[in-house]
């Protein structure tokens, strides 16, 4: 397990006061270049008048859980603020993945791209394709590494 730092991990900017919501999103994948995937990511969501990143954590190198034959995972999560409701905006990462060319051959496997909804405000959403906040979120090193590192880092 280790921490590291990569080009737009961590960052950290002011609130902007033109979005309505805050969502925290979770960044996974273990296939391919992920780290440089992630800066991919980053460009996207910075380009699009939809987001505006407030932050980002290190990135987080942890062994699998579940599945346990297939290579270490890189994770990190980002503070994204959105007037997108957590339906609409679980459509885009959706499609975010699939851009990334996820395919899910069975459950925690190997994957190039997870993007998941940790939390969005403080809403709690029980949808059957949504629930917010995430499942186990507070059981995973690969999200609970990433939040400590958003607290700990001042700029």
């Amino acid at each position: 397990m280790k921490l590291e730092r990569i080009r737009f991990f961590p960052t950290c900017k002011r609130a902007n006061p033109h979005f309505s919501h805050r969502a925290v999103i979770g960044l996974g994948g273990n296939q391919g270049d992920v780290k440089k995937r992630f800066v991919k990511l980053y460009r996207i969501f910075l380009n699009d008048p939809r987001f505006y990143i407030q932050k980002s954590s290190m990135v987080f190198q942890n062994p699998p859980f579940g599945y346990l034959d297939q290579p270490d995972f890189y994770n990190a999560v980002i503070v994204l603020q959105t007037s997108l409701s957590a339906k609409a905006l679980l459509k885009v990462l959706l499609r975010l993945e699939h851009l990334f060319g996820r395919v899910r051959l069975f459950k925690n496997g190997p994957r190039t791209l997870d993007l998941d909804i940790i939390f969005f405000d403080n809403q709690k959403i029980h949808q059957p394709n949504l629930i917010v906040p995430h499942p186990k979120w507070s059981e995973r090193a690969s999200v609970i590494v990433p939040l400590f590192t958003l607290k700990s880092f001042k700029g």
